[in-house]
């Protein structure tokens, strides 16, 4: 018998053991966790309930094991699948009956008397998650003083945010497209917009990008025909951004296939760049450039309101080993700015060691980042950097983490 549900629970359940047991993205899992799940809807399921018990998986695991008279296995079935079953009851708002019909059919035999038991309980204890989800441990102690307002920042799924070619055509598209601006060029929609239905896509008058992701763009200002490196470029937002600021750029990833997705956005926009297919560590140029963008490889912390398996993936062994990709290629970035040129660094990671400890061992002139260049509510750091995380902006929905720094070339 076909219970509704079930191919999405099965599919949630192959990409939460991904995740948990072998360090995968929910992106990158999903390409073999969903293949036996149809239709969209089931897809979009399957994600959510794994993308809650993952942002929320500490206070779950908590739940359970205040009903359980041993403590079970991390990657034990049975907690696995009360993850889900609490993630869908408590998260997703579905029908405790329908939990069980189909959180119990992902076990058999002594584990679906467990799950079935402890799920019974929970539920007649009525309990509740806290306010905001528990960062795990590990986490909380690396993100210091900062990591409870991250916490607050990550209890709401992030709204849409744009970026216009044209941001003196703000006030215009925050009208018709309804949204609010945080700053030039930038608008912001309620989450759930269907992009492509939205006013202004095919004729290119905007791209998806969050608030902080162009803010390092920003930092470089009005091009006026000067050249620009933009390093580890795809997706293509920040290309975009400084093709529309008049910069002459060169996008270089080492992606064929999220630079021919790059090219799409460019020829949608109606913006051009020069794209170069390959490794940062052994390209080299045949000139200087006026500026360098290096949007580096990074633990992507900062996106854990969108991606909050990186909550559970990233630890010290990851990060060290991006730092020391982080530090060669700043290396060579910094030598291929203009005397007088300007850099810029940027990743979207909440960890120190990629952000501030990386900027500090830049020996170029630093360029303090001023007030009056980030939107309203994102100030500096007082050493003239931009340091934002997820807990900033809340009365306006938030924003993504990342660590900005800017030098001149002597």
């Amino acid at each position: 018998m076909d219970i509704p549900g079930l191919p999405a629970r099965k599919g949630a359940l192959k990409l939460l053991d991904a995740v948990l047991r072998r360090g995968e993205t929910l992106d990158v899992a999903a390409n073999a966790a969903l293949l036996g799940v149809k239709g969209q809807a089931d897809r979009a399921l399957a994600r959510a309930l794994a993308g809650e018990a993952l942002r929320w998986l500490t206070d779950l695991d908590a739940m359970i094991d205040s009903a359980t008279r041993q403590v079970l296995p991390e990657d034990a079935k049975p907690r696995m699948v009360l993850r889900l079953m609490l993630a869908g009851w408590l998260r997703l708002e579905t029908p405790p009956h329908a939990v069980i019909a189909t959180g119990l059919e992902l076990l058999s035999g002594g584990p679906r008397r467990l799950a079935h038991g402890v799920f019974s309980a929970l539920l007649k204890r009525e309990v509740k998650l806290p306010d905001y989800p528990t960062l795990p441990a590990d986490v909380a102690a690396r993100w210091g003083e900062r990591a409870e307002a991250i916490a607050e920042g990550l209890g709401a799924l992030p709204p849409l945010d744009l970026t216009l070619r044209d941001p003196s055509q703000t006030a215009g598209w925050a009208e018709k497209l309804g949204g609010v601006s945080l700053a030039p060029g930038h608008l912001r929609l309620p989450r759930g917009t269907a992009i492509e239905n939205l006013e202004g896509f095919s004729e290119g008058a905007w791209w998806v990008q969050d608030l902080a992701a162009s803010l390092p763009a920003r930092l470089l200002g009005a091009g006026e025909g000067r050249r620009v490196l933009d390093l580890c470029a795809a997706p293509g937002g920040k290309t975009l951004q400084l093709a529309a600021a008049s910069w002459q750029v060169t996008a270089l990833d080492m992606s064929a296939k999220r630079l021919a997705r790059m090219g799409e956005n460019l020829q949608r926009v109606g913006l051009s760049a020069d794209t170069v297919c390959a490794d940062a560590l052994h390209w080299q140029p045949d000139a200087p450039f006026d500026a360098v963008l290096l949007d580096a490889p990074c633990s992507a912390t900062g996106t854990c309101r969108r991606h909050p398996d990186v909550l559970h993936r990233i630890g010290p062994r990851q990060i060290a080993e991006l730092v020391e990709l982080q530090a060669a290629l700043l290396e060579r970035a910094a030598s291929w700015v203009k005397v007088g040129g300007r850099l810029v660094y940027a990743v979207c990671s909440l960890e120190r060691a990629e952000g501030e400890e990386q900027a500090g061992k830049v020996g170029l002139t630093s360029d303090p980042v001023r007030a009056e260049e980030l939107p309203a509510g994102i100030e500096p750091t007082p050493e003239g950097r931009v340091r934002t995380d997820p807990g900033m902006l809340a009365e306006h929905g938030g924003l993504d983490g990342f660590f900005v720094a800017r030098w001149i070339k002597g």
